[in-house]
C-alpha cells in the first residue's frame, strides 16, 4: 500500500572530494621528470528535483549522500567527479531548514541543490614552483556539505473543495473528474487529499483538490487541523461545499471562511463559488432560497449523488480557470498546467 505523505525529514550529505595524487614522473634517461600527481575529483551534489509524476513524499528516503570523487592519478591525471544524486519530489514541495524556507519547488523540472559535494584535493603537481621543484605536498579532498532538511508538500491544484465532513466533497469529486476517493453510506471523513482532473473539449485540464474535512477550531490544530489547511494555500480559487439538508447552511459557510482566515490572512477572499449539495433532498429545496438571501457569493445547487445541475458547476469552474489564466498572463507569469 502506498500511503500519502506530505512531510518528511531528510538528512543529506554531499560526496567527499577525492584526494590529490602524489607521484613523480620517471622514465628511462629522464630520472628527474618532476611531480605529476593530478588533482582529485569533486564530490557529487544531492539535488532535489520537482517531478509532475510524483504525487507524494512517500518515496523520499530519510538519508541521501552524493558519490565521492576519485583520487588524482599519476601523469597529471585528474580524478573523476562524483555523480550527483537526484531526489524526485512532487511539484509544490517546500524545503525548510531550521524552520526557514530555503526553496519552493513549484515548477516541473525545477531543481534545488540540497547538499554540495566537497572540492577535490590538490595533487603535488599543483604545488610546483621555481622555489620548490620537487614538492611532496598534496591535500586530501574536502568533506561534502551536511544538512538536515524538512520537506513539506502543499498540493498544487487550481481549485480546492472546502467543506465540513460529510458535506459530499468526495462524491462531488468522483462525479466531476476521474478521481476515485472513498465514499460510503455512513459518516466518515477523507484522510488524504485527492486531486481530480476535469477535462474540457478544448483539451484544457483543471485540477480540483478534495481537501479533507475541516472542523471548527481547525486553525488551532483540532481534528486533522493544520495538517491539511496547508494544501488550500496553493489553490487559486475555492469551491465551498455546503450541505443544504442541515438547518441554517449559511452558518457552515461562515465557519469555513473563519477557519481559513484564521489560518492565513486573505485566504477566504480568493475567488470562489458556493456549492449547495444534496439538492435531491426535500429539506434542501426549502433551505436553498434562504441560503441565497444570506450570502452574496454565487450559489450553485446540485446533487453529487444523482448528477443534477453538475454541468452548471463545470461551466462556472471553467470561467474561474480562464480568469486565473488571464490574470497570470497579464502579470507575465505562466499559469500552472496539468
Amino acid at each position: 500500500t502506498r500511503y500519502f505523505v506530505d512531510h518528511r525529514r531528510v538528512r543529506v550529505v554531499g560526496g567527499q572530494g577525492g584526494g590529490g595524487g602524489h607521484s613523480f614522473y620517471s622514465e628511462p634517461r629522464k630520472i628527474f621528470g618532476g611531480p605529476d600527481g593530478g588533482n582529485g575529483g569533486d564530490g557529487g551534489h544531492v539535488i532535489l528535483k520537482a517531478d509532475q509524476q510524483t504525487k507524494s513524499l512517500s518515496s523520499v528516503l530519510p538519508f541521501y549522500q552524493g558519490f565521492h570523487g576519485e583520487r588524482g592519478g599519476s601523469k597529471n591525471c585528474y580524478g573523476a567527479n562524483g555523480a550527483c544524486v537526484y531526489v524526485k519530489v512532487p511539484v509544490g514541495t517546500l524545503v525548510k531548514e531550521d524552520g526557514i524556507v530555503v526553496a519552493d519547488l513549484t515548477q516541473h523540472g525545477e531543481e534545488y541543490v540540497a547538499a554540495y559535494g566537497g572540492a577535490g584535493g590538490k595533487g603535488n603537481r599543483f604545488f610546483l614552483s621555481n622555489e620548490n621543484r620537487a614538492p611532496t605536498l598534496f591535500t586530501p579532498g574536502e568533506p561534502g556539505q551536511e544538512r538536515v532538511l524538512h520537506l513539506e508538500l502543499k498540493t498544487t491544484a487550481h481549485a480546492g473543495l472546502v467543506g465540513f465532513p460529510n458535506a459530499g466533497k468526495s462524491s462531488l469529486l468522483r462525479a466531476m473528474s476521474n478521481a476515485k476517493p472513498a465514499v460510503a453510506a455512513y459518516p466518515f471523513t477523507t484522510l488524504n487529499p485527492h486531486v481530480g482532473i476535469v477535462r474540457y473539449e478544448d483539451y484544457e485540464q483543471v485540477a480540483v483538490a478534495d481537501i479533507p474535512g475541516l472542523i471548527r477550531g481547525a486553525h488551532q490544530d483540532r481534528g486533522l487541523g493544520i495538517a491539511f489547511l496547508r494544501h488550500i494555500e496553493r489553490c487559486r480559487f475555492l469551491l465551498y461545499v455546503v450541505d443544504l439538508s442541515v438547518s441554517q447552511p449559511w452558518i457552515q459557510l461562515q465557519d469555513l471562511k473563519y477557519e481559513l482566515e484564521q489560518y492565513k490572512n486573505g485566504l477566504s477572499k480568493r475567488p470562489c463559488v458556493v456549492i449547495g449539495n444534496k439538492i435531491d433532498l426535500a429539506q434542501s429545496r426549502i433551505n436553498l432560497p434562504l441560503l441565497k438571501e444570506q450570502i452574496d457569493d454565487r450559489v450553485v445547487a446540485l446533487s453529487a449523488l444523482t448528477g443534477d445541475n453538475l454541468e452548471e458547476l463545470l461551466l462556472h469552474l471553467r470561467e474561474l480557470y480562464d480568469i486565473y489564466v488571464k490574470t497570470e498572463q497579464s502579470r507575465g507569469q505562466s499559469p500552472v498546467k496539468w
